[in-house]
Order: structure tokens, then C-alpha cells, then sequence
């Protein structure tokens, strides 16, 4: 069986066409035992550098392994990630055991990932740079609310922090208010494992 290269060739300068010249097709034929030079078709090859009669990529290779376990065939592979967007068809003959070729579909996102920074430059604003905020709830829903976006705020569990983590979390609980709850100190070095001496020791670092 050989792959329909007229359609196939339709195909790709559709998909070419409709998405850009940031959008690469290329097509392996598996069907020759001349592998090393499988790709029979490329549009837009400047994306990955590819042209008709290059070698096997890693997913050609792929699906060669698969074909020789008996039965076996990898799904198709969409909308993954290596340096481009990427998707990974794979044509079967019409038994559905045997990959007769590849289409792949590479997108290069380049331009997308510089004008995403730029859309994020203008819209940052302060609140973004802000410690978490305090949701009001009764009184020891709130300690324990505090203490969690306290460990959030430092970005790993108690039992990783440092001494700088740790006052780091418990600074953030003075200033959100923690300590004007009745017996948060006890409850509060408990949680950081340290004496409530070492906890107003803390508070008043750099202070």
C-alpha cells in the first residue's frame, strides 16, 4: 500500500495555508524500507529546518518500534509542546495494524509567547505584587485561613522552611492581625514548631 501523496500534498498546503508560515506539515512515507529518508512532503520546512528526503524524527522512530509489536499501533499525539506547538498523526492502512505514514504539524509559537509577555507587561498592575488578603469568618476559621496563606506566601510546608521562611510567614501574620486573636500565639508556634519566645523574637526581626 502506498500513501495518496496528492492528497495528502492538497492537505498540507491547506493547513499551510489557512494557519500561516509559522505553520510547518510534513509528511513520512513508512510504507519504503528506505526509512533514512522517509519525509516525502513539507510545507513551510524554514520552522524546523526540514525538506523532502531529510530522516526520521523521534516519533517516526516511534512508530516504527510500534509496528514491529505485533497489533500495536501509538495513538495519534496532539497539542504538545517540544520547541513548537506540535501534533502527531499517524495514517494506517486499512486493516488499522499497520502505520503507512506520518503527518506532522508543527506551529511555531514564538511570536506567541513574546506578544503574551508583552500583554502581561500592561496588564500587571500592584495588586498583583500584594501579601495575601484575609477573608473575614468567625475568629478561628480566620487564624487557621491566615496560617495557610501564610505557608502559601512562603511557598513550601513547615517542615522545609528555614528560620528566614518562618519569619517571613509570621511577619505576614502580625501585619494581616493574627496575634489580636485570643491565644493565636500558642496556636501560631505550634504550627511552626518553635517556642513562643522564638515567635516574638520574630516579629520583631528588622524591625
Amino acid at each position: 500500500m502506498t500513501l495518496n501523496l496528492p492528497f495528502f500534498r492538497q492537505l498540507a498546503k491547506a493547513l499551510a495555508k489557512q494557519f500561516g508560515d509559522n505553520c510547518e506539515v510534513v509528511l513520512h512515507d513508512l510504507t519504503s524500507t528506505d526509512i533514512e529518508h522517509s519525509v516525502v512532503l513539507v510545507e513551510n520546512g524554514h520552522v524546523t529546518h526540514r525538506a523532502v528526503g531529510d530522516g526520521p524524527s523521534h516519533v517516526v522512530l516511534e512508530a516504527m518500534k510500534a509496528m514491529g509489536a505485533q497489533g500495536s499501533t501509538p495513538p495519534d499525539h496532539l497539542a504538545y509542546l517540544t520547541k513548537t506547538g506540535a501534533s502527531t498523526i499517524y495514517i494506517h492502512d486499512d486493516t488499522e495494524q499497520k502505520i503507512t505514514g506520518i503527518l506532522s504539524i508543527n506551529y511555531d509559537i514564538t511570536s506567541m509567547l513574546l506578544a503574551e509577555q508583552a500583554l502581561k507587561s500592561l496588564v500587571a498592575n500592584e495588586d498583583d505584587k500584594k501579601e495575601p488578603e484575609s477573608i473575614p469568618q468567625n475568629v478561628n476559621d480566620l487564624l487557621e485561613d491566615l496560617i495557610r496563606q501564610s505557608v502559601t506566601l512562603v511557598g513550601k510546608p513547615v517542615a522545609m522552611m528555614t528560620k528566614d521562611d518562618k519569619v517571613r510567614a509570621i511577619q505576614f501574620l502580625n501585619d494581616a492581625g493574627a496575634f489580636l486573636i485570643t491565644k493565636s500565639g500558642d496556636k501560631i508556634s505550634n504550627f511552626f514548631g518553635i517556642s513562643k519566645y522564638t515567635l516574638y523574637s520574630y516579629i520583631d526581626v528588622n524591625k
